[in-house]
């Protein structure tokens, strides 16, 4: 028997004491790299002038209602409704706008909704990818970013929701023959920059969801507007791409393909390894697909990893680890949640975000980890996908 010496009771310590030290190490390593942001602006002084209320629930009125005038204060004359006021987020992102225009749509603002989307027509891609962004007078930003697939299903949202599809028909045709012309033999998409904002190496949930969503519109849209043929096109791109999307994403919808997948047993729910969780596994749900009930399993799960100790949500489990949260990805579950029913976690997250507005009432862009408002404010997005959440909490959204 070996004699129980006095180091070896301290000795647990000491590697114990080593690996506290080396995570606290990587901690402020990590903090190093990625300061705390702060705000870019206050936001646009105003007082919400929208009397709608009808369509604003008491709970979040002055949330909603400023949300709205911020909506007013970007959206120029020709329709074109800035990302934000300052800076690099005074551009126009396509996928933005048409959240916008659906918002505008669903507190019947219809006209204003009917502008934006009028901008959107009148820079849209005869052929191709839309740009990652526009100037408010329609021109192609040149700063590097590539061309995003995503937008062609966000558009083709926005205009079935608003249900303008007969006089944007060229626009509808456009977007959803380009998802068409996208998918390989596999029924998926090359890889494309999504709302990330980088170029990926790898084709990302962010990029497929919401072309089911755009494709489910435009198969809507044509048969509505009587044109059997392109509605039996899109439909058979659906399904061939919603196949796809299981197949390769399913079952825990992760941002990209898992590396692979576990199968335990049978009736055991397989697990799939790798990819990371994304926020927008909410795109996969109501009010953008009919819910299924993997896929709710996926959003709940996904929103369990992606909060943050400050309450809010991350865009991602492969996004820097930082301890901010994104206000649009808050915003998000907010709808997905409103939209599936769980009104609980709905008004949880609405209210985090109502209580986390900026000194003017306006909703930044990130709230950082001292729970201090942070970059850009007002942001179009989030303010739009605030209103959308109100809405989906009082009567449910269209889905297409």
């Amino acid at each position: 028997m070996r004699e129980n010496r006095p180091r070896d009771r301290w000795f647990p310590y000491v590697v114990i004491a080593l690996l506290l030290a080396v995570l606290a190490a990587g901690t402020v390593s990590n903090l190093v790299r990625n300061p705390q942001p702060r705000l870019v602006s206050e936001g646009i002084p105003h007082a919400p002038g929208h009397a709608a209320s009808a369509l604003v629930s008491p709970q979040y009125d002055d949330l909603v209602r400023h949300a709205l005038a911020d909506l007013d204060a970007l959206t120029l004359p020709n329709g074109a409704t800035l990302a934000g006021q300052n800076g690099p987020w005074r551009y126009v992102w396509p996928r933005d706008a048409s959240f916008v225009a659906v918002a505008r749509c669903a507190t019947g603002q219809y006209d204003d909704a009917l502008e934006v989307l009028s901008f959107l027509n009148s820079v849209r891609p005869s052929t191709g990818r839309w740009e990652a962004r526009y100037t408010g007078t329609g021109q192609h930003v040149d700063d590097g970013r590539e061309p995003q697939l995503d937008a062609s299903g966000w558009v083709l949202w926005a205009t079935w929701f608003c249900r303008a599809g007969q006089p944007y028909w060229d626009l509808v045709q456009e977007s959803a023959d380009q998802i068409l012309h996208e998918l390989g033999p596999d029924g998926l998409p090359a890889p494309s920059p999504d709302y990330w904002e980088r170029s990926e190496k790898e084709l990302t949930l962010g990029t497929v969801a919401p072309l089911l969503t755009g494709l489910r519109s435009a198969v809507r849209i044509a048969t509505d507007q009587k044109h059997p043929a392109e509605a039996a096109r899109w439909q058979a791109a659906l399904d061939k791409l919603s196949t796809a999307t299981d197949h390769v994403f399913g079952p825990n919808y992760a941002r990209t393909p898992a590396r692979a997948t576990s199968f335990v047993e049978p009736g055991v729910e397989p697990i799939s390894l790798g990819g990371g969780a994304d926020a927008f596994v909410t795109v996969l749900g109501p009010p953008f697909t009919p819910a299924r009930p993997v896929v709710s399993t996926a959003i709940n799960s996904a929103h369990a990893v992606l909060t943050q100790p400050n309450g809010g949500v991350t865009p991602g489990e492969d996004w820097r680890v930082d301890g901010v949260s994104w206000t649009p990805e808050t915003a998000l579950f907010a709808l997905s949640a409103a939209a599936r029913g769980d009104q609980a976690v709905a008004r949880t997250l609405l209210t985090w975000l109502d209580q986390h507005r900026t000194k003017t009432g306006a909703l930044p862009e990130k709230v950082n980890r001292d729970l201090e408002p942070a970059g850009e404010a007002p942001l179009a997005w989030t303010a739009a996908l605030v209103v959308l959440t109100d809405t989906a909490l009082q009567n449910p959204l269209p889905v297409p």
